[in-house]
């Protein structure tokens, strides 16, 4: 990493079902990411935080769609707002946006800010799809709905602020999945995304599936997103998660995926941001979680054995 890394932090849980991951930014912060960042003599500043309303004082129903369901999605649009000026700031000074969420609704502004100037394709490592549309949703929570808004799948079509002005679906690689609601599978299905299960792990092993999915982002792309929910490791190792699920990868096979992202977007400005998402203190034990989602990131950024 040859760019100043800045930290933006989103403390944002009204993607989400479950209180916490408001708190995740703290304590990604506390697991000493800053400190872990210089060791690897990258220079990093913190931006702070967003500013995120507090849910008692919100109306869950402002802003819903005319169809469908979708909770807190005014707030949800003025936070993704605030979050896609900061990074695309850091990126105009040059900086590397390394945000902390938050649950993954934080995404829809991380993407959006990357992606103003520039060709961006995105590895999206997750246990959930993220493809619900306010039609298909069975909960409501915008943090289901990311990658579709992004994408500009359903209602979010008709929006300004959700929708990534740069970015393909033939560009977009979704790795990991092991929970997908049945109405999300059909938008899957019937995107150009390319999505990897836990069984293509199995089968054909993290660095190879990684790897090809590197090659799909950075395929004619200016520089590539990507997104880091802590839920896409089996919760025994990560278990300070918002929704967790049995049989996601492993210690080993989680750094050996970012070990790849190191190595193979190592060009200069290949790597284009990164975020890590879902950290949920509260369901911690002693700061595993966001302990780890420290380790993963320096690994991304170039921190290896030898």
């Amino acid at each position: 990493m040859d760019r100043n890394v800045r930290l933006v932090g989103v403390p944002m849980d009204l993607g989400a079902d479950r209180r916490g991951v408001d708190m995740g930014p703290s304590a990604i912060r506390y697991a000493g990411l800053a400190g872990e960042i210089e060791g690897l003599d990258v220079a990093c500043t913190d931006g702070g935080d967003v500013h995120v309303p507090r849910p008692e004082g919100t109306d869950p129903d402002a802003g819903a769609p005319v169809s469908g369901d979708a909770k807190f999605l005014a707030e949800s649009e003025t936070v993704c707002t605030r979050l896609a000026h900061e990074v695309a700031d850091a990126v105009a000074d040059g900086d590397f946006p390394l945000v902390l969420g938050g649950d993954h609704s934080i995404a829809i502004g991380t993407v959006n800010g990357l992606s103003r100037e520039a060709e961006t394709g995105i590895v999206w490592f997750d246990a959930h799809g993220d493809c619900n549309t306010p039609a298909t949703t069975p909960s409501g929570n915008v943090h289901g709905m990311s990658l579709a808004a992004i994408l500009g799948k359903g209602s979010f079509a008709d929006t300004d602020w959700a929708p990534a002005p740069n970015v393909a679906e033939e560009n977009v690689a979704l790795v990991g999945l092991r929970s997908i609601d049945e109405e999300e599978r059909s938008n899957i299905r019937d995107s150009d995304v390319t999505a990897y299960t836990m069984t293509d792990i199995d089968a054909r092993g993290v660095t190879e599936v990684v790897a090809e999915a590197l090659d799909i982002a950075t395929d004619g792309t200016d520089g590539v997103h990507v997104s880091l929910d802590l839920d896409w490791l089996d919760p025994t190792e990560a278990p300070g998660v918002g929704t967790p699920e049995r049989g996601g990868v492993s210690y080993r096979e989680a750094h050996a995926a970012m070990e790849i992202i190191a190595e193979r977007a190592a060009e200069p400005g290949r790597l284009a941001s990164m975020e890590l998402v879902e950290v949920n203190p509260i369901l911690d034990q002693h700061n595993t979680t966001a302990e780890l989602a420290v380790e993963l990131a320096t690994s991304a950024l170039g921190k290896s054995i030898l």
